[in-house]
This record gives structure tokens, sequence and C-alpha cells, in this order.
């Protein structure tokens, strides 16, 4: 299977909410070293969607290392957006 397919199964796993299956994928693309910004970008997808903040922030900064023009910038300072938005008093009575 090539890294182009396999990039494929990520989307599409993201797609149906399949996060954890998008990580284990995600993950084997950046062991193989192909690809490895945008895999690092749909596993920090894959991240934010199970509420892994930190998880997600950090395959997005490590990505943006690599690619700093990909979609990873973006997606962090949405996340960064997100974080800064919810009010703590709420949760730290």
């Amino acid at each position: 299977m090539t890294a182009d397919e396999k990039t494929a199964l990520v989307e599409r796993a993201l797609k149906s909410s399949r996060s954890q299956e998008a990580i284990d994928l995600a993950s084997g693309l950046i062991a193989d070293g192909a690809d490895v910004a945008r895999a690092l970008y749909l596993r920090g997808n894959a991240h934010r969607q199970l509420g892994h903040w930190r998880e997600a922030l950090n395959d997005y900064l490590a990505s943006m290392e690599l690619a700093p023009d990909g979609p990873a910038a973006e997606a962090y300072r949405h996340c960064i957006d997100v974080l800064d938005s919810y009010c703590h008093d709420y949760y730290n009575p």
C-alpha cells in the first residue's frame, strides 16, 4: 500500500469519527517517514476529535516545524482559540 493510500485511509477514518483508528494509521505513516508533516496534522485532528488537546497541539506544532505554511498552523490557532474561550471558573469551583 502506498503512502497516499494510507493517507486516504486516515482521512476516511477521521470523516467517520473513527479517531483511534486514524491515530494508529497516522502513527504508522509517521514511523514509515512518509509525508510526516501531513500525517502529524491528521493525527492531531484525530486527537482533537477525542478531546486530547495536548496531544493535538503537540502534533500540530511538530507538523508546523516541518511545513510552516501547512494546514497545521491554522488548526493550532483554532485549538488555542477554543481553549482560550472556556470559562475556567465553571470547571474549578
